[in-house]
């Protein structure tokens, strides 16, 4: 069916696109909250041009993520409107509060926040950009109850053929949103982390006001190392809980075809063969998959070939084995970017801690490309979960197939995917023209006075010290 198709790819290149932004969004708002506190109590002026640098980055990648955020929700009515009819009452709410709540709080304080300066008092406007970080994170919140509804559908009932709530507060309180979330904004904490800490390290390469970006890897390194161990954390709640709301997934993210062994070993790397539904060539981890499953060292895994007999009982014919090897290899990838991200950040821990880290340019290299490694990982563990799922559009209620729209044809989403692709690559060029330009500007940018400015929003200015 060529419209399921190329909607499910307009769905998945428009929502990855958008995920570039958000988490960084959500972690750049904390880093410089907490940049703005130490220079409110610290009363240090290179604290408030940290703030004012990097907040560049995030009110560029803001207004960015606002326009690709827009086509996410079109979407939903003009190739999904089977599925928007079917759960818009229980979808639908979630997305109005984050809308009218969350979103409504972060731009009124984020224009506070850009023409404050030097009008509000210092703690008021520390209090606006405070108010931005926890309106992000309440965005996001709402973002996945609606999203945990898709993965463990709750709090509903079935009313003239179609999911209407009847329990907001276990919508709320789903157990997917109890996992998700923490893991989610580890994630954005890291993103952001990583981002500040390679544009840093590309300066101190270049020996460009090194006082200033050596002191900007100071906070994002205990962000970074924090953020990434809570990621490790948070990953294996969600894994305990996939074994138990998700086994499909699960079996599937393994390659886990017939019943594993008591305990179960977890795979590193093997050869997904999906036509005689075997994995060989395994190289594995004795206990580990018990202990990811279960968190203990024991316990079995029940595989693919079992659970489709099962859920062949429970939903009639059909094939409900997710695509193996994408389901397998994100979630690899994912673990493998995360791994790295963990090792840089107690390498640079050390480095900064013996007060060499400006001066180790093999390791300042290597944060420079550090800035994809979350990115890459968040992509992975998107496509992992959405992919794990199928084929099921909300689990255990609505396949994809049933899901598209059906008075849409072929040729109308393949010319929207081109188009939006287009705005995207738009975007796309602005951003990244952008960022080089700030990149490239520094932190202390001449104004038309002759002066060093530093105050990204205000004209003109004074040299200011570090």
């Amino acid at each position: 069916m060529e419209e399921l198709i190329l909607a499910r790819i307009q769905f998945a290149s428009t929502t990855l696109f958008h995920f570039i932004f958000v988490p960084l969004s959500i972690g750049l708002a904390f880093i410089i909250a907490v940049m703005q506190t130490m220079y409110v109590v610290k009363k240090k002026e290179i604290y408030k041009s940290m703030v004012q640098f990097w907040g560049k980055f995030f009110l560029i990648n803001f207004a960015v993520g606002v326009v690709t955020g827009i086509i996410q929700e079109f979407q939903f009515g003009m190739n999904w409107s089977s599925y928007s009819r079917f759960v818009g009452d229980v979808f639908g709410a979630p997305l109005a509060i984050e809308a009218l709540l969350a979103f409504f709080v972060e731009s009124t304080f984020i224009g506070l926040w850009i023409f404050g300066w030097d009008k509000l008092p210092k703690k008021l406007h520390l209090a606006c950009i405070w108010l931005v970080s926890i309106g992000t994170a309440i965005s996001a919140l709402w973002i996945l109850v609606a999203n945990s509804f898709m993965q463990n559908p709750l709090g509903f009932a079935i009313q003239n053929g179609r999911a209407e709530m009847n329990d907001f507060f276990a919508v709320l309180t789903n157990p997917k949103v109890l996992v998700a979330y923490p893991h989610t904004i580890f994630a954005s904490l890291a993103t952001a982390s990583f981002f500040v800490l390679g544009i840093s390290a590309w300066k101190l390469i270049k020996k460009k006001d090194v006082e200033f970006f050596k002191k900007s890897m100071t906070i994002p390194m205990i962000i970074g190392i924090i953020s990434t161990m809570g990621i490790a954390i948070s990953g294996h709640s969600q894994a305990t809980y996939l074994i138990e709301a998700q086994p499909m997934k699960m079996a599937a993210a393994e390659g886990v075809w017939e019943d594993t062994a008591d305990p179960a070993p977890w795979t590193v790397v093997a050869n997904i063969d999906t036509e005689s539904k075997e994995t060989s060539m395994r190289l594995e981890i004795p206990y580990l998959l018990s202990f990811l499953a279960y968190g203990e060292f024991d316990g079995a895994v029940e595989g693919m070939n079992t659970l489709q007999s099962e859920y062949v009982q429970e939903f009639g014919e059909g094939n409900y084995i997710p695509p193996v090897k994408t389901t397998f290899w994100s979630f690899r990838i994912m673990v493998a970017a995360g791994g790295l991200m963990i090792f840089l950040t107690l390498i640079g821990l050390i480095k900064g801690w013996r007060r060499n880290l400006e001066t180790s340019t093999g390791y300042l290299k290597w944060m420079v490309p550090a800035i994809s490694f979350p990115f890459i990982a968040n992509f992975s563990g998107w496509i992992m979960s959405e992919m794990g799922r199928q084929p099921w559009i909300v689990n255990g209620l609505m396949t994809t197939a049933d899901g598209i729209s059906p008075n849409v044809s072929a040729g109308s989403i393949l010319f929207s995917l081109i188009a939006f692709s287009f705005i995207y690559t738009l975007l796309a060029i602005a951003m990244v023209y952008l960022f080089i330009k700030t990149i490239k500007n520094g932190p202390y940018v001449a104004s038309s006075e002759g002066n060093i400015d530093t105050d990204p929003f205000l004209k003109g200015g004074k040299r200011r010290g570090a």
